[in-house]
């Protein structure tokens, strides 16, 4: 009895990373994409674009689908006195994730987002600091304001005109967080309250930005590591046949679906997310990131759906 269970074993040890890889192959080639949009990564603390969102960043910078990627995180993840460093560890993860230029990493600081495990911040804050930085009045500018509470997070009241942003998709967390940290949280509903505010004077017109949440998953399968891709597949087949392929109003994917190769070196692979974390945010390498690198789904794989949002 035993010699079969080692052959079984043996075998699926083999099988089941070749079945990733197959997987991954398709994923890349053939799943939708967004191509040729301005899109913000909208995080809360610096490491959370490679602990949560690497496979996403990967895929949306591939040079060939023509997206210009920027990240928004909302806090410098000071909770421990080190947000000075956490900002430039986010600025080289970023780099190494396929963002094109320094510039398009923002941090900003404010009191009314600190880095807390018990607070849930604002979500009509966000939103203003959301409408300031990328759907401003004419007589604004993109740059990100000093006090978002004093923002507003309307826009123009003049029905006739079409509402307008510098972004056409925003990522960030759904409303379980991933982890269920009150700052992810806080970012889902601030994102939804700014792009139904876009609308809200303007009955009739679509919003200019589509929202991705990345999907929360059971904690067996957040932490089933490259495994979770049968999961995956499976909620997309019980799904139907047309949920990876239908599309929203604008004519972008109501699903993105990112799965990284399994290979150490190369681009949009394990390896790349894995860098991310272990060469970029050094100080936050304390010995249960090792545990989530190697098991943690997120490192892997995303799943992203499109929001319906109203105004």
């Amino acid at each position: 009895m035993l010699l079969p269970s080692l052959s079984t074993v043996g075998i699926l040890v083999v099988i089941l990373p070749l079945l990733y890889i197959y997987t991954a192959s398709v994923a890349q080639t053939r799943l939708p994409m967004l191509r040729g949009k301005r899109i913000c990564l909208l995080i809360a603390h610096p490491d959370d674009e490679a602990m949560f969102f690497a496979p996403t960043v990967l895929a949306l910078t591939r040079p060939e689908l023509g997206n210009h990627v920027k990240i928004l995180c909302l806090s410098s993840g000071n909770a421990d006195g080190l947000g000075e460093i956490r900002k430039k560890e986010l600025v080289k993860s970023a780099l190494l994730l396929g963002l094109a230029r320094e510039d398009d990493v923002l941090v900003y600081e404010s009191p009314d987002f600190p880095d807390s495990m018990t607070t849930t911040w604002d979500a009509k804050k966000i939103s203003a600091l959301l409408t300031s930085a990328f759907a401003p009045r004419p007589s604004t500018t993109t740059a990100l304001p000093k006090h978002p509470s004093s923002s507003s997070s309307s826009v123009s009241s003049d029905s006739l005109t079409p509402p307008n942003a510098t972004v056409d998709a925003i990522v960030t967390f759904d409303s379980r967080g991933v982890s269920s940290h009150p700052n992810h949280i806080s970012l889902y509903h601030g994102a939804r309250a700014f792009v139904a505010a876009l609308t809200r004077a303007r009955p009739g017109w679509r919003a200019p930005v589509d929202l991705y949440t990345l999907t929360t998953v059971a904690l067996p399968r957040k932490y089933a590591g490259f495994l979770d891709v049968f999961a995956t597949v499976g909620s997309l087949a019980l799904a139907g046949p047309g949920a990876a392929s239908s599309r929203s109003d604008k004519g972008n994917p109501s699903l993105l679906v990112s799965v990284s190769a399994l290979a150490c070196g190369g681009r949009e692979t394990y390896g790349a997310a894995r860098r991310a974390m272990t060469e970029a945010h050094q100080s936050q390498m304390v010995w249960f990131r090792w545990g989530w690198i190697a098991m943690s789904r997120y490192m892997y794989i995303n799943d992203l759906r499109l929001e319906k949002v109203k105004s």
